[in-house]
């Protein structure tokens, strides 16, 4: 039996034809052709049963079979928001991953110690729809620009009050200091059903006056376990548990 192709089609009830890149793909490829079948995805929640009714050099038309709906694999918004890594094919490779396993949105925080204050979120874009077509998820998450931390975290405040509801946040960090919350394991305090949001921070970790005021704005400190872990494990870490938590 041939194997089903999916492919990544916003809007995808709305057209009749492949995006560019996909339909080169498809065509010069996959080698697709008239009445071959293939799966469109929209990110937003539904797969799409096709069949290709045109192939050219560049450009595949299809028309829609059957639209299949995909139940959510996780209830609440799941929200990783970390410092990116000075060697940014970590970062694209955790973008992978992660969407692998499955989350709802990615934002880039600027820190005190940041090791990189730029990010070319178009190609990571793209890494994350690579990943949603492999694994077949049928969500692509949120990416966002790279924001300051102060302004993320005022960004967070006005969210929760325009949306009239709280979300559990956590800040994940190595400080022991006095003065600063008991850290607790993220597996153990994390709530299924709810809006999550993890922060992880550079290499040289979160500063301890970003702590203390994320800790202000209702965040909970919280440790990944014993080991020391590299920015871009313990956002994956990260990932992990929020995903594991609540299928």
């Amino acid at each position: 039996m041939k194997e089903v192709r999916f492919f990544y089609v916003p809007n995808a009830a709305c057209q009749n034809e492949l995006p560019d890149e996909e339909a080169l793909h498809a065509v010069r490829v996959l080698r697709m052709q008239m009445g071959d079948e293939m799966m469109l995805m929209d990110g937003e929640g539904t797969f799409y049963r096709a069949v290709v009714t045109e192939a050219t050099k560049k450009r595949c038309l299809y028309r829609i079979e059957e639209a299949l709906p995909q139940e959510r694999q996780w209830l609440p918004h799941l929200h990783l928001a970390m410092a990116p890594t000075k060697n940014m094919d970590r970062t694209e490779w955790l973008a992978e991953k992660a969407t692998e396993i499955g989350f709802d949105e990615m934002t880039f925080l600027n820190c005190r110690w940041s090791e990189r204050t730029v990010v070319k979120t178009e190609r990571v874009g793209k890494i994350l729809v690579s990943a949603m077509k492999q694994s077949h998820k049928a969500l692509k998450p949120v990416l966002n620009e790279m924001t300051d931390f102060k302004v993320f975290m005022q960004q967070v405040l006005t969210k929760e009050k325009e949306q009239g509801r709280s979300v559990q946040k956590f800040i994940c960090h190595c400080h022991d200091e006095e003065g600063l919350g008991e850290k607790k394991p993220l597996k153990d305090v994390l709530k299924g059903g709810k809006d999550t949001l993890v922060m992880v921070g550079p290499e040289g970790d979160f500063s301890i006056d970003e702590v203390k005021m994320a800790e202000s704005m209702g965040f909970q400190s919280v440790t990944l376990g014993k080991s020391r872990l590299r920015t871009e494990t313990a956002a994956l870490v990260a990932v992990h548990i929020m995903n594991l938590v609540n299928q």
